[in-house]
């Protein structure tokens, strides 16, 4: 998703005077609207690289709210989702929210209401999306060393002094020395201290392990 693409709130409800009301009243908020009749209408149309959110109906035909949110699940988008129905009970809420929709909303509702809901929810991807994109570029600092310095990095991050990374990697001391330098220039850091906070933030953690499922491994190259 390009940060700099406007978000979209996109409307599914069957019903036409729904669908005029909510989009006169977020294009009215200035907001980019995208309106459809149906579940299959949108899933023909959507592209999960689209951002924004999804205000979504429950009671539809032949595809439920329900079943869409679950179909997107299945597809992996993260595209948040708002209920809003006339028929919503506190199971319906419980297993929409645990599925993961940001909000279910009960009609009729305050038009201020919704539009609080909808800039809360824009604002909360706009952070996400920020983060990602702030951590790719955090982590194509780090692919750029080679894979002997990814190892004098990790061998450093633990603690271990040059002499000692020296010994148990089989390289002189003066090589070490060399590669730290390397390392500090290729990552834009200015000491230590940076660097593994930079190696924290991209999930390395400072023992020489990984941490969590952001698997950094820089490719093989020449030294």
């Amino acid at each position: 998703m390009n940060s700099t693409t406007e978000p979209t709130v996109f409307v599914v409800d069957d019903d036409p005077a729904v669908r005029d009301s909510l989009s006169l009243l977020l294009e009215t908020e200035g907001l980019s609207v995208e309106c459809h009749e149906s579940a299959e209408s949108f899933l023909a149309a959507y592209r999960d690289d689209r951002p924004g959110c999804l205000i979504l109906d429950v009671r539809m035909h032949p595809m439920s709210g329900p079943e869409l949110q679950a179909e997107l699940v299945r597809a992996g988008s993260r595209l948040p989702i708002i209920f809003l129905t006339a028929h919503g009970d506190i199971p319906m809420t419980v297993r929409a929210m645990k599925a993961g929709a940001r909000d279910f909303l009960t009609k009729p509702i305050n038009g201020t209401e919704l539009l609080d809901r909808v800039h809360a929810v824009l604002r909360s991807e706009r952070e996400r999306q920020d983060g990602l994109e702030m951590l790719a570029r955090e982590r194509k600092r780090l692919e750029e060393l080679t894979q002997r310095e990814h190892e004098v990095m990790m061998l450093a991050l633990a603690g271990r002094a040059n002499k000692a990374i020296a010994k148990q990697l089989g390289i002189s001391y003066r090589t070490v020395e060399i590669h730290r330098s390397h390392i500090l220039q290729k990552t834009g850091t200015a000491n230590m201290l940076e660097l593994a906070q930079l190696a924290s933030t991209c999930g390395l953690s400072v023992d020489g392990g990984e941490t969590g499922n952001n698997s950094l491994r820089p490719p093989e190259r020449e030294e």
